[in-house]
């Protein structure tokens, strides 16, 4: 069975902080088990949607004679984890090429689906099935369903929590299904990376539209190197990351969040194998942390909203500061000067004036 790489502990939610999303991922007992390892997400229900009975049975459903499809109603805390990251690891956990059910469940009572509730959440699944189908990541189009939903049906109870109350038939069942299997092939290759860090790197809109991801979401969507630098405190390699020999005029913003962060105009060849800077754009956007981890005390430079590790600031920079602003490409997106208006960094166009 495919090892899952996280193991989160689930936050539970206030009943006035928790929204509802709900997905259909083939078997149920699988999409349940798999949302509840989500950070954010303080249940998963499963029951039926999409059809027309009212009140149908699992037998009803089973036998294909009600037009609805396994799926699972999922209570998350948007404070934690977004709609958008709830669509991502949907994604991650079914078929979507799949247009008669999910691996050995065969059949539109297992095929897979996307319930929207508002506007907002039709245009984002929309979004994300486009994006998903148009990255290659698979030979055939996507053609996971995306609908309103009209009801949601609870399944009996012995359904609910199966993983848990029946977790040899269930991890046999899954291990048989082939999901784990198919998940591997697809998203666990470093190759199927780009596609998840598109999911979760962001624009800068301002402090009160940023969400930062979770870690575990964080964990799989970004490179090994961008998770490790930014998360873990890593540092890359000296001379061998991307920005230290840049010379193009821009802006360098967080990888995550896409705060604005530095600007080439004030990026100076340091000899030390990372960029270097005399000062940050707007001290606004760093925030300044006592670091004893090596042999002498440090200032560690992180960003103010998405918390990423940036590097440390010492003081044997050039005039005017004095200081060398010393981080990590890894830890930064680099934004041509003639792309800035167009990715919302337009008021930074005075820098280069």
């Amino acid at each position: 069975m495919r090892t899952l790489l996280f193991l989160a502990a689930l936050t539970v939610s206030s009943p006035l902080l928790a929204a509802e999303a709900y997905f259909a991922g083939g078997c149920f007992w699988c999409t349940e088990s798999d949302f509840e390892e989500l950070d954010g997400v303080s249940d998963a229900i499963s029951g039926f949607a999409g059809g027309d009975e009212k009140n149908p049975s699992y037998e009803d459903v089973a036998h294909g004679r009600t037009g609805h499809t396994e799926t699972v109603k999922v209570i998350y805390d948007p404070a934690v984890v977004s709609y958008d990251n709830l669509l991502t690891w949907f994604w991650q956990h079914i078929d979507p090429t799949d247009p008669n059910g999910q691996f050995v469940d065969r059949g539109q009572q297992y095929r897979s689906a996307i319930f929207y509730q508002t506007e907002a959440e039709k245009t984002a699944a929309l979004a994300s099935r486009k994006a998903l189908d148009e990255s290659g990541r698979f030979d055939k189009p996507v053609v996971t369903e995306i609908t309103e939903l009209k009801a949601f049906y609870p399944a009996e109870d012995y359904h609910q929590d199966y993983y848990k109350t029946h977790s040899l038939k269930y991890k046999y069942y899954r291990y048989r299904s082939g999901r784990d299997q198919f998940l591997e092939e697809h998203w666990d290759d470093p190759k199927h990376r780009p596609w998840l860090t598109e999911q979760v790197t962001q624009r800068w809109q301002g402090p009160d539209q940023f969400q930062r991801p979770s870690d575990e979401v964080l964990k799989k969507a970004l490179p090994k190197l961008v998770y490790q630098v930014t998360r873990e405190d890593a540092t890359e390699r000296a001379f061998q990351n991307e920005y230290f020999d840049n010379k193009a005029e821009g802006i360098y913003v967080d990888v995550i969040s896409g705060e604005p962060l530095f600007s080439s105009t004030d990026k100076y060849k340091s000899g030390t194998g990372w960029p270097s800077f005399t000062k940050p754009i707007d001290k606004e956007f760093v925030t300044l942390h006592e670091d004893n981890k090596l042999w002498a005390t440090r200032t560690e430079v992180r960003s103010r909203y998405a918390d990423s590790h940036l590097g440390h600031v010492f003081s044997d920079g050039p005039a005017p500061t004095g200081q060398r602003w010393c981080m990590n490409s890894a830890a930064m997106r680099f934004v041509p000067k003639d792309e800035m208006a167009e990715q919302g960094y337009g008021e930074y166009l005075s820098l280069f004036e």
